[in-house]
């Protein structure tokens, strides 16, 4: 007979996820970390009470069954669980518990991030009674012609797997299928599970094997012969052969097998924002980021290439220039990548695998034809490779120490004084642009963008759940002015727990990136600067009076003021030694006053308006039409 144990389904739900866990490569470890939560009345007494039951050590261990972090915003905790996740290749990660209601759809931009990076991550929402003992119940959603939906709905289309627990005994099968896609490198992404707060608190009597130990082997699937046959005469044929590194590359620790392929054949090896740091930016066949924003390099090779290799990349327009980069006659796409979807994009020929196992078998095949690309085409990329980075220093570099920096002498300041363990955060605003153009990546893992979803407010519960998942690491969130007010609240949660991130609050007075792209639209900049009300009705007077150092001082950060080059390297290296959440603050100079960094190397596709009397706006539409003249469509 099944031995069973008497637990509420919360119970029970915690008890078995901490006893799941990833393997890869014989290592083994827990799949949930920790879980976040902020409790309200569809939580606290059943998830709320489970963790207590389980938040303290069990059998006489010194560790807690599961772990617990108090967050502030139901957004930010699923921010943070999504760094954790990154930072542990996928193969560890955090649950994150809400209250019904506006706890549960605050999750939804979250689960959005996570899923369109494919980084995974466990929701678990409370929900309205499922016995309905009183209709509505505070927070409800009252839906006249469907009984069975609630505001959690929002989640399926943001989630890999969504169910609603509405027995106890349906969280079996439901449980084991949220394991088997967090697990799933092609299907990873937002897990919900929806769980009706009187379910949450309801008793059943558990199969003991339920609770079991289970290991969750994260595949390395290899290439099918004759896909990798096809691959290898593409390659083969290549003249002008282009790497585009993704972030599938870091998600299969593949950079050792790149580099090998790499240095096996010569062919150079441009980034995406997912996948730079894929090659040291040192390495001889690093040729910086391609896209939007990417180097003068690697934009040049891609619109010369015949032979693209996409690998574990999903193609973004800002990777595209929204069709527009690829322009070679005849060109081809080669595509290596775990998932089939992404493999058979821009009519690419199709290298289903796992990156790592893929990039060792193509290399395995082609050193077998002591295959590499010709001497001369070697000189070109690393001759123009060198003319960038005298650029990268130009940009970098202050002749005025006294003065006001650039955003770029920003960079620089930070750039001078890390090494290869840092981590540096960013999502969004003008830094991805700079970051990708200009930041000299010297690990894997250092260069830590989120440009899939580019959410504002990202970087400071990131860099939490970065920290958590490597506490020996210097942790930066760089963060404008913009980002840092859409969500500085989980200052308080590093505060709390004594999370020694470092904070580089960088204020210009309004959203940066967007003010340039109006500007080349045709919108004048409005609604982008953070300043009074003119009379015009415009928002061009004088800068607001927000001392957002003194914010990030009131939710108990140590704060450093930087108004010079020279207080800034000060600062940054001060910051870099403490042991307590830290941020440097510091005011830039404008595009409007200073040269920047360089511009877009290759177009974005952002539609201006058709007809307009403005003069900006029918000048921007001029320059629109020349650029859509030059997309393509790879068929």
């Amino acid at each position: 007979m099944t031995s069973t144990t008497r637990l509420t389904v919360a119970q029970a739900l915690v008890r078995f996820l901490s006893a799941q866990y990833t393997e890869r490569d014989g290592v083994r470890q827990r799949l949930i970390g920790a879980t976040w939560g902020i409790f309200g009345h569809g939580n606290v007494a059943g998830i709320g009470q489970a963790l207590i039951e389980y938040g303290a050590a069990s059998g006489g261990g010194t560790s807690p069954a599961m772990p617990y972090h108090q967050g502030r915003n139901e957004q930010s905790m699923v921010h943070a669980a999504v760094g954790y996740a990154r930072q542990s290749n996928r193969l560890s990660t955090h649950a994150v518990t809400t209250s019904i209601g506006p706890g549960a759809t605050n999750l939804v931009t979250g689960a959005a991030l996570a899923t369109i990076n494919h980084l995974p991550v466990l929701l678990l929402p409370g929900d309205v009674f499922a016995t309905r003992p009183a209709d509505p119940v505070l927070q409800q959603l009252e839906v006249p012609y469907a009984g069975d939906v609630s505001v959690n709905d929002c989640l399926r289309p943001v989630s890999k797997y969504f169910d609603r627990i509405t027995r106890p005994e349906a969280l079996i099968p439901s449980a084991l299928q949220a394991m088997r896609v967090l697990t799933d490198p092609v299907e990873t992404g937002a897990v919900t599970l929806a769980l009706p707060q009187d379910v949450q608190a309801e008793a059943y009597d558990w199969p003991d094997d339920f609770f079991a130990e289970r290991a969750w082997v994260v595949r390395r699937p290899g290439a099918d012969p004759t896909e990798l046959a096809e691959a290898v005469r593409a390659i083969r044929s290549a003249r002008r052969p282009l790497v585009v590194a993704g972030g599938g590359v870091h998600h299969s620790r593949a950079e050792e097998a790149l580099a090998e392929f790499a240095e096996a054949t010569r062919i150079p090896v441009a980034s995406t924002q997912a996948g730079k740091g894929s090659l040291r930016h040192d390495h001889r066949q690093d040729v910086g980021g391609v896209g939007h924003t990417g180097t003068a390099t690697a934009d040049e090779l891609a619109r010369t290439a015949d032979l693209v290799i996409g690998v574990g990349t999903r193609y973004t327009d800002f990777t595209t220039a929204s069709g527009t980069l690829f322009a070679g006659d005849g060109v081809r796409f080669l595509n290596l990548n775990i998932a089939p979807y992404d493999g058979h994009k821009l009519a690419g020929m199709p290298l289903i695998a796992d990156a790592r196992s893929g990039l060792q078998e193509l290399t395995a095949a082609l050193e077998m034809h002591a295959h590499r690309v010709a001497d001369s085409y070697i000189a070109e990329y690393t001759e123009d490779k060198e003319r960038w980075e005298q650029r990268v220093d130009a940009c970098y570099e202050a002749d005025e120490p006294d003065v006001r920096p650039t955003q770029p002498q920003v960079l620089g300041a930070l750039d001078a004084i890390v090494d290869e363990s840092d981590v540096i955060i960013n999502a969004a605003g003008s830094l991805p642009g700079d970051l990708h153009k200009l930041w000299r990546a010297r690990s894997r893992d250092q260069y830590h963008l989120e440009y899939g979803y580019s959410c504002m407010g990202y970087e400071i519960p990131a860099a939490i759940g970065v920290k958590l998942a490597a506490p020996e690491r210097n942790v930066w969130a760089l963060v404008g002015d913009g980002t840092y007010l859409m969500m500085p609240t989980e200052i308080v949660t590093a505060v709390q727990e004594g999370i020694a991130i470092k904070v580089l609050l960088v204020q210009n007075h309004g959203y940066a990136s967007i003010g340039g792209l109006s500007e080349e639209t045709g919108a004048e900049r409005f609604g982008t600067a953070y300043r009074y009300r003119s009379e015009d009705g415009t928002f061009t007077g004088a800068p607001l009076p927000v001392d957002l150092a003194a914010n990030a001082a009131s939710l108990g950060m140590r704060v450093l003021r930087a108004k010079t080059v020279s207080d800034l390297r000060e600062a940054l290296a001060e910051a870099r030694a403490a042991d307590t959440p830290t941020c440097v603050y510091v005011e830039t100079q404008t595009a409007d006053t200073v040269s920047g960094p360089p511009p877009a190397q290759a177009w974005w596709d952002v539609p201006v308006a058709e007809t307009a009397t403005r003069p900006s706006a029918v000048k921007a539409r001029e320059l629109y039409e020349r650029h859509v003249s030059t997309r393509r469509r790879h068929l």
